[in-house]
C-alpha cells in the first residue's frame, strides 16, 4: 500500500519498556502502515523505565524510523529518600498507614515541584529539537501520548509553532481526574497549574483520544474534542501465546497479571479466599493464587501472613509473551481498579488480553463502571465492588465447581471490535477526517 500520510508519535514508553503503557502505540504503529500511514516515533534516548521487557523489541519493525534525544529525570534524587520511591517511576506510592515521613515528603515534592510529572525536563529540549525537525520534514499529524502528561506540553509547543499540523493528544489515563491525584498533597497554586495545563491541552489539541467511554465524556465536558478508542488485544500475539501455553499444573488457578498497587488491593478477595480455604479442604488442596508481574510488598506481606501463603505462586515480572501464556494456563483472571466512583472510566489494558483468552474474568472496582459494561456486553465475567463478599464467594465457588466437573463457564462474544487491527482502522478513519 502507498504510504501517503506521515504521523509523528511522541511517547516516553517504548520497547524495551515493559508494562501496559508501551502496548497501545506499539500496536498502533504496527498496524498503521496497513491503513496508509507511515509512523515515525520520537522517544528519550536514556529513559528510566520502571519495567523492562526486551521481548517487545521483536515487535518493532526494522523499517520504523525512531528519533531519540536525551532526557534528565530526578528519580535518583527521590530514591535517596527511600527505596520505596522507586515506585514513583510507575506513578505509584505508599498510602495511608503505609506512609513514612519520607514517603509523605517525597509525594509532596513530586506533586508540587514536578508539574505535571518528573519528565517535564524533557519538554523544552524536545520542543526545540522537533520544531527544527518538523521544518525540515513534512508530517500530516503528530501524536502525544501520556502519562507522563509532559508529552502533551511538547504538543502544546509544537501546535503554537505549526497551527495547521493536526495534533492528537492521547490520554491513556486521565490527568487531574485520576484517583491518585488527590493523594499528591498539592498546594492550591500547584493544583491550579495542573488544571490550567490540562485545560490548555484539551482546548488546543485537534483531537483528544480517551481509552474509555467515561473518560471521553469527561474530557468533552472540559472542552476537549474527545473520542474513545479503547485498548485492545493483538490476535497474532494471542495465537503465539496459545502455542506457548502448556497446562501442567493441576490446580484451580486464579491469576493476576500485571502491576498490583496498594490503591487497588482487593482485600475482600483475600478474606473470602481465606474463608473458603478454612471451610473447604478440597478447595484448599486444589487452589493456586498466581501473581505474574510486580505486586506491592505490603500486599505480598499481607497474603504471606495468612492461610493463603500455601496457595501463593509469585512468578514476578515475565516477558509479555510468557505472561500471555500464563493467562492461557489460568482458570480465572483477576483484575482490579481504584475503588472510588471517579475511577469508573478507567479500563485497565489487561482486560482486553484477558478477553482474548476466553477465560472468566473476576473484576473489582466502582459500580456502573466501563469495565462492568464491557464484561456485560461480552459475557466474559463478573464485576464486584470491594464490599461485595457474599456474591464474590458464590462466584468463586461456582467457578471452582465448573473446574472440578470439567465444564466451561465461558460464553464470550462480541470481542472482535477490540482487536488492535480494528482499533487502528478506527484511528486511521479519525485521522482522515
Amino acid at each position: 500500500m502507498q504510504l501517503s500520510k506521515k504521523i509523528l508519535i511522541i511517547t516516553y514508553y517504548w520497547p524495551p519498556a515493559g508494562g501496559p503503557g508501551v502496548q497501545r502505540w506499539l500496536k498502533f504503529v504496527k498496524y498503521l502502515p496497513g491503513f496508509g500511514w507511515k509512523p515515525t516515533v520520537f522517544i528519550p534516548e536514556n529513559p528510566s523505565y520502571p519495567i523492562v521487557d526486551e521481548s517487545l523489541e521483536r515487535e518493532v519493525s526494522k523499517d520504523l524510523e525512531i528519533i531519540r534525544t536525551k532526557i534528565w529525570e530526578p528519580y535518583q534524587i527521590a530514591e535517596l529518600f527511600g527505596k520505596d520511591n522507586k515506585k514513583f517511576k510507575a506513578g505509584q506510592f505508599d498510602v495511608g498507614k503505609n506512609q513514612t515521613w519520607k514517603s509523605r515528603l517525597s509525594i509532596w515534592v513530586r506533586g508540587n515541584f514536578f508539574i505535571p510529572d518528573a519528565r517535564v525536563f524533557w519538554v523544552k529540549p524536545s520542543a526545540k529539537f522537533l520544531k527544527k525537525y518538523l521544518k525540515e520534514n513534512h508530517f500530516d499529524a503528530v501524536v502525544t501520548t501520556g502519562p507522563p502528561h509532559s508529552m502533551h506540553l511538547i504538543g502544546l509547543e509544537l501546535k503554537k509553532e505549526f497551527p495547521n499540523l493536526k495534533w492528537i493528544a492521547d490520554f491513556r489515563d486521565p490527568w487531574t481526574q485520576i484517583s491518585y491525584y488527590k493523594h499528591l498533597k498539592l498546594t492550591r497554586s500547584s493544583d491550579k497549574k495542573h488544571r490550567d495545563l490540562e485545560a490548555r491541552v484539551f482546548k488546543t489539541a485537534d483531537i483528544t483520544l480517551a481509552t474509555s467511554y467515561t473518560d471521553a465524556e469527561n474530557f468533552r465536558k472540559k472542552g476537549a474534542n474527545a473520542v474513545c478508542i479503547t485498548n485492545g488485544f493483538d490476535r497474532e500475539a494471542k495465537s503465539e501465546a496459545k502455542r506457548e501455553a502448556k497446562r501442567e499444573a493441576k490446580n484451580f488457578t486464579i491469576s493476576y497479571v500485571g502491576v498490583l498497587e496498594q490503591l487497588r488491593n482487593p482485600e475482600v478477595l483475600w478474606k473470602v479466599l481465606n474463608d473458603i480455604i478454612a471451610e473447604n479442604p478440597d478447595f484448599k488442596s486444589d487452589f493456586e493464587l498466581k501473581f505474574v508481574g510486580r505486586v506491592d510488598d505490603k500486599i505480598l506481606s499481607e497474603i504471606e501472613n495468612s492461610a493463603l501463603k500455601n496457595s501463593l505462586s509469585n512468578l514476578g515480572y515475565l516477558s509479555h509473551s510468557k505472561a500471555n501464556a500464563e493467562m492461557q494456563n489460568s482458570d480465572v483472571l483477576l483484575m482490579t481498579n481504584f475503588p472510588d466512583d471517579s475511577s469508573k472510566g478507567i479500563i485497565p489494558g489487561k482486560i482486553f488480553e484477558y478477553l482474548a483468552t476466553g477465560k472468566p474474568i473476576l473484576s473489582f472496582g466502582p459500580q456502573d463502571s466501563d469495565v462492568k459494561r464491557i464484561l456485560f456486553e461480552t459475557h466474559a465475567g463478573k464485576h464486584f465492588s470491594y464490599q461485595d463478599a457474599a456474591s464474590l464467594k458464590e462466584f468463586i465457588l461456582n467457578q471452582y465447581q465448573n473446574w472440578k466437573s470439567g465444564s466451561s463457564s465461558s460464553h464470550i462474544k462480541n470481542i472482535e471490535k477490540f482487536s488492535r487491527k480494528n482499533l487502528t482502522k478506527k484511528l486511521s478513519q479519525i485521522l482522515e477526517k
